[in-house]
Parts: structure tokens; sequence; C-alpha cells
């Protein structure tokens, strides 16, 4: 799996809180790398169900600069249970439901909820997340709707919101959100990441990616 923005996205944008810290689906270990470089004392544990997508996770984060402060686990998030609770939890998660999978089956794992579906993610985030903590999570703008209807209804509530555009003449694709126990008034953000020009980043976009990338 190729780094994508969606990841780069989330791991700059999450707000980060505490030392102990929880990347759920890491996939190749990018969010969970860009949350290690973020911090200078915060442990994050990564898991990641596919076995071949978890073997890139762990070379990926063993080369890394912050490779003692980073565990990476071949498991789900169902049967993880550590003796710990977090301060900061993201997730990249599946989306796609009931769609047309490709014969990539390693990619059907990364894109589609079969192996973990929106009420499995929000059950493990309440048994998982500390009472103060924070959850961030990114997703296309009508499944981000749904989660957020799915996870008020289990008293984890939205806190922020941020809506993502390609570029200025569409609609927000992508929906960034935080998520925790308190009920507070919600913050609403709005993202770009192009210009009108194909790969002409804009000022905001560089300015909150920029420590991530060697070159635009």
């Amino acid at each position: 799996m190729k780094v994508g923005t969606d990841g780069v996205l989330l791991g700059a944008w999450s707000k980060l809180s505490g030392n102990n810290m929880l990347d759920i689906g890491t996939g190749t270990g990018l969010i969970t790398i860009m949350l290690a470089q973020r911090t200078e004392k915060a442990t994050i544990d990564a898991i990641e169900l596919e076995s071949e997508a978890y073997k890139e996770a762990l070379k990926n984060t063993v080369n890394c600069d912050w490779s003692d402060r980073i565990e990476v686990c071949n498991c789900s998030i169902q049967d993880y249970y550590p003796q710990k609770k977090y301060d900061t939890i993201v997730s990249n998660p599946p989306f796609f439901v009931d769609s047309t999978k490709t014969p990539n089956t390693q990619r059907n794992s990364a894109r589609h909820t079969d192996n973990l579906s929106f009420n499995d993610l929000i059950t493990a985030i309440i048994r998982l997340l500390k009472p103060d903590g924070i959850f961030s999570l990114i997703l296309p703008t009508t499944e981000a709707k749904h989660f957020i209807k799915l996870a008020e209804k289990q008293q984890l509530f939205l806190n922020r919101v941020c809506n993502v555009k390609p570029n200025p003449i569409k609609n927000a694709k992508r929906v960034m959100t935080e998520f925790s126990f308190h009920k507070k008034e919600i913050v609403t953000e709005e993202l770009t990441i192009e210009t009108e020009t194909r790969h002409q980043y804009t000022k905001e976009y560089i300015s909150l990616t920029k420590d991530f990338y060697l070159k635009f």
C-alpha cells in the first residue's frame, strides 16, 4: 500500500494528548511514525490485522528515528486487550460497505469494513480511551456522517471537524473528526488541498504537512 493523502492529513491534523497513543489499522505505519515525530516522549502502539501490511509497518517503524517509542502488533482491534488505556487514539479505518471488491485481498482489507465495522471500532474506542482522551479519524463525507451518529448513540461526542476539499471548486471529499466522552461546542474547520492547478498545493495544506514531506 502506497502512502496516501488521507494518512498524511490525519497524522498532521490530529490533536495529541498525553504520552500513551494508539494507531488502529496502521497499514504501513505512516501515521504511527508521524505521531512519534510530533512528540518527544509519547509511546505509540500500532495494530494491524493484515499480515503483509504488518510486516511493512514493522520494517518502517524499526528503521525510523523514533523506533524506541513504537510497538507494532499483528492483531485485530477486537482481540486487542492491553493493560492500559490511551490518551490519544487515531484511525484511518476501512470505509467501504457492501461495495465491489478487487482481486487484491490486501487492498480489500485496507478499504472494506468486513474486518472492522464502525460499531466494532466505536466499541473498541470506548474500551481503550481514557476518560479525558481524544479519538480522531478520517472518512469520506457520507461515511463520516454515519459514524458521527453511531458514536453519539454510544456517548462518544464530536468535538472538532475538518471538511477537506480536493480543490476550491469541488465539494469536500473527506472529513477529519475528533471525539471525546465530553459534549462540547463543535469546532468546524475547512482545508483545501490543491489550488485550481493540479499538483499546486494551497498554503494551508503546505503549512499543515510540510514537516512530513521531503519535497512538495
